[in-house]
C-alpha cells in the first residue's frame, strides 16, 4: 500500500482527467469528477464509478438535472498499489473507464480493449 496526501491524490485524479484526449474530453456533457475516500459498503473493492446517464441513452426528456458524477475511491486505489507510479497508472484506467461508461461503453467492451 502507498501512502499519499489527499491533496497529492486529488493531483493525480485530475492529471488523469486532464491527458484524456481534448477532442474526448470536449464530448463530455453534464459530467463532474469527484474523489471520495471509500465505496460502497456492499463493493469494498471498487476503484471508481460512473453515476449518471450515458449519452447513449439520453432522450429529448433529457435535461434540467443534475451533473453525472465520476467517482474515484481513494482508499481501495491505494491499498493496491506499491508505489506513486502505480497510482498514476490505476487512476488514469479508473477515469478512462468511468468516462467510458459516460460514452455508452459496457464493462465487457473495456475489457476488450483492456481497460478492466
Amino acid at each position: 500500500m502507498v501512502e499519499l496526501s489527499d491533496d497529492r491524490f486529488a493531483e493525480l485524479v485530475e492529471e488523469a482527467f486532464r491527458s484524456v484526449p481534448p477532442e474526448l474530453a470536449s464530448l463530455l456533457d453534464n459530467v463532474a469528477l469527484f474523489i471520495e475516500d471509500d465505496p460502497p459498503p456492499d463493493d469494498p473493492d471498487l476503484l471508481g464509478v460512473y453515476d449518471g446517464v450515458a449519452l447513449t441513452e439520453r432522450d429529448s426528456m433529457y435535461g434540467g438535472v443534475l451533473p453525472d458524477r465520476i467517482v474515484v475511491f481513494r482508499n481501495p486505489t491505494l491499498e493496491i498499489c506499491d508505489t506513486e507510479a502505480d497510482v498514476v497508472h490505476e487512476v488514469r484506467i479508473t477515469v478512462v473507464h468511468e468516462i467510458a461508461h459516460h460514452f455508452g461503453i459496457d464493462d465487457d467492451r473495456l475489457h476488450e480493449l483492456g481497460y478492466a
